[in-house]
């Protein structure tokens, strides 16, 4: 079994973006929606500084980003936008704190991967830090040390969580198979060595010591074995995205302890099926795998296949509150 195996997490829960731009209204939805497993909003419709690339730039330590026309870019000094980053995030931790006076139990707070934020961020000149190794371990001990820091506040601010760490990695898989594009956008920088992304994840997983680190992509082919390897103690991941292929993998996952966070409902505005329906492709699997029925809410946390940021206001409330039914369906009929 995993280290984290006997970490009680929720039976559901948000992947990270909200729409909208309103931090307290952001933070009253999510934890009044769910009770048991909340997380910290993100807010993109702000502006840059407030998207997933610089709300976790803001977090860098020694290392600084500031906006190009052509994206987020390693800086200097401290500018106007990784202040705006470090303001937002100062005012979703208020409001997160405002609506868990009290709260004991798992809460999610989410940052973007070591390998995304290599494949996002460039360099000056002009490159993703991805074609520079020195700069990518560089940018994972900035990552890690900036991850420390804001852990801790979260547990200052909120002393009965028990935090969750999610890292998003929806560009791991490019990052392994080299389809991330240069500057130019003629060639593609070549793939980085599995081993080296392996121990890279480790080292920022390492971070948050015996706290459950979920690694987030949204992308096909997860690969589940290496980020088992790399310490992860979940996996987040769109269930549509999931083929036969990736049978072995989820059930040598599910055996070792790892938890699966299924996304099963819409992220964008769409027909709701009726809850049993929403997870009827997660039993699907189970019997397939030849799984203990028992074994599903141990097992599974469901979210929407990803951020919410997409969504009308109205929606994104339906939908979080269908991930609960769901959850509840899979917990109340296994079979």
């Amino acid at each position: 079994m995993s280290e984290n195996s006997e970490f009680r997490f929720g039976g559901a829960t948000g992947v990270g973006s909200m729409p909208g731009g309103d931090a307290r209204e952001a933070a009253k939805t999510v934890t009044g929606s769910f009770e048991d497993f909340p997380f910290l909003p993100e807010l993109p419709a702000r502006g840059p500084g407030a998207d997933m690339i610089g709300r976790t730039a803001g977090m860098l330590v020694e290392l600084y980003a500031r906006v190009e026309p052509s994206g987020w870019r390693i800086g200097d000094r401290p500018g106007r936008d990784t202040k705006r980053a470090r303001s937002w995030l100062g005012e979703d931790l208020d409001a997160l704190e405002e609506f868990t006076q009290g709260y004991e139990g798992p809460l999610k707070v989410q940052a973007v991967g070591p390998w995304t934020l290599g494949a996002a961020l460039e360099l000056r000149n002009g490159e993703a830090a991805l074609s520079d190794a020195g700069a990518c371990r560089d940018l994972a001990g900035s990552l890690a040390e900036g991850l420390r820091l804001h852990l801790d506040e979260v547990r200052r601010r909120v002393p009965g969580a028990r935090v969750v760490l999610q890292l998003d990695e929806p560009s791991l898989v490019a990052v392994l198979r080299g389809q991330v594009r240069t500057a130019s956008g003629y060639r593609t920088h070549r793939a980085v060595d599995r081993q080296v992304v392996e121990a890279t994840l480790r080292d920022v997983v390492g971070v948050h010591g015996d706290g459950p680190v979920v690694v987030h992509s949204c992308a096909p082919d997860v690969p589940f074995a290496l980020l088992r390897r790399a310490g992860a103690a979940a996996v987040s991941f769109d269930f549509s995205l999931l083929t036969e292929r990736d049978d072995e993998a989820i059930g040598e996952a599910v055996e070792g302890g790892t938890r699966l966070f299924a996304g099963v409902v819409p992220s964008v505005d769409a027909p709701l099926s009726d809850p049993a329906g929403s997870v009827m492709g997660v039993r699907t699997l189970w019997r397939r795998l030849g799984l203990r029925p028992g074994l599903l809410a141990e097992s599974v946390t469901v979210t929407p296949t990803c951020g919410l940021a997409g969504a009308s206001p109205d929606f994104a409330r339906r939908a979080l509150a269908h991930c609960v039914r769901a959850a509840r369906s899979l917990a109340d009929n296994p079979e």
